[in-house]
């Protein structure tokens, strides 16, 4: 019996853009896979090319940006999709939440518009239905006094019921996958926790594929069942989140890791950081992307891009792009 395709399966994904300075390689021989009911955390600094995955998943990508590799959902292949084809998907099949509602939203309508007609796009609703499934959505995703908050504005609401609405419209169509681009952003820490509570939940009840995006650890030690590590738009690491927390074998994972802040460092301790600044994506390297940063970098890893292998002794899937992965000092790298 064969066995059924990943929920999503993404392989050798690039985008670039081309800008008057030259082209931008914001992705770079990506590939990952989610399955139902798991999610996936996508970590990184700014611009190591989490976000530009996201678009390029959902084809949200405008013109200019050059998209190339398989993206397959159920085991359809979306690439080369029309954007008919892909709105029929978009919404329907996958859906995105992203990082700010308030901009998401749009200011003239009432949320509970904005979902009814999210709603009727997809399944041809008559407008009383539609605007029943507004009001049980918010409902579900915990906005008290839904049939009365349907009427409001984006404006009138707090920034966590703004996300809590975006979720809500999300899933008004009931997708297999949802992806979440910094959901918790600008949030305070308890609704971030709140946020983050009821995607579980949702994802819990409905078997929901869930990428989250984010460049937090926390929420990803919270939420995620596997994570990759994005750096310079290319995978550094991916893992099972117990593996990747318990032994981290690249060394910008580590470096994420030890900047964390720790309940037993003492108050007036510094706060370790990563030094130097994130590489250029108009001129890669022709090495490791991380080299000019690493604490452990040999001469070979400025001439020879490492290959995204396995990791360990042959356990649960680890894979690292390091030629020296798990070594923690210059000396364990060059023996």
């Amino acid at each position: 019996m064969t066995a059924a395709p990943p929920l999503l399966e993404v392989r050798d994904l690039r985008v670039t853009f081309t800008t008057p300075r030259g082209t931008v390689r914001a992705v770079d021989s990506l590939g990952f896979t989610v399955e139902a009911g798991r999610t996936l955390g996508i970590v990184g600094e700014s611009g190591s090319g989490k976000s530009v995955t996201s678009l390029a998943v959902m084809g949200l990508h405008r013109a200019g940006a050059e998209v190339t590799g398989s993206v397959s959902l159920a085991g359809r292949e979306l690439t080369g999709l029309s954007e008919k084809e892909l709105s029929a998907v978009r919404g329907r099949r996958m859906a995105m939440i992203f990082q700010d509602p308030l901009s998401s939203l749009h200011p003239y309508y009432t949320v509970g518009e904005q979902i009814a007609e999210h709603f009727r796009v997809h399944f041809r609703a008559g407008r009383a239905a539609a605007r029943k499934r507004a009001v049980d959505m918010l409902g579900e995703v915990g906005i008290p006094e839904p049939a009365r908050r349907a009427g409001e504005y984006p404006h009138q609401f707090s920034g966590g019921m703004r996300q809590r609405a975006m979720i809500a419209m999300a899933l008004a169509c009931e997708p297999d996958l949802l992806i979440a681009d910094e959901p918790t952003t600008a949030l305070d820490v308890t609704v971030q926790a709140q946020i983050l509570e009821l995607i579980a939940r949702l994802q819990q009840e409905r078997g929901l594929g869930v990428v989250m995006i984010t460049h937090d650890l926390g929420v990803v030690a919270r939420v995620a069942h596997e994570v990759l590590v994005m750096y310079g738009g290319r995978a550094a690491e991916q893992a099972s989140a117990d593996a990747l927390f318990a032994e981290p074998a690249h060394p910008y994972t580590r470096g994420l890791l030890d900047s964390l802040p720790r309940l037993d460092t003492p108050d007036d301790a510094p706060l370790p950081s990563i030094p130097g600044s994130p590489p250029s994506l108009l001129a890669p390297a022709p090495g490791c992307a991380f080299a000019p940063r690493c604490p452990r970098a040999a001469a070979r890893c400025t001439e020879e891009r490492p290959l995204f292998v396995p990791y360990g002794d042959g356990g649960p899937r680890h894979d690292v792009a390091c030629h020296f992965a798990g070594a923690r000092t210059p000396e364990e790298a060059v023996r």
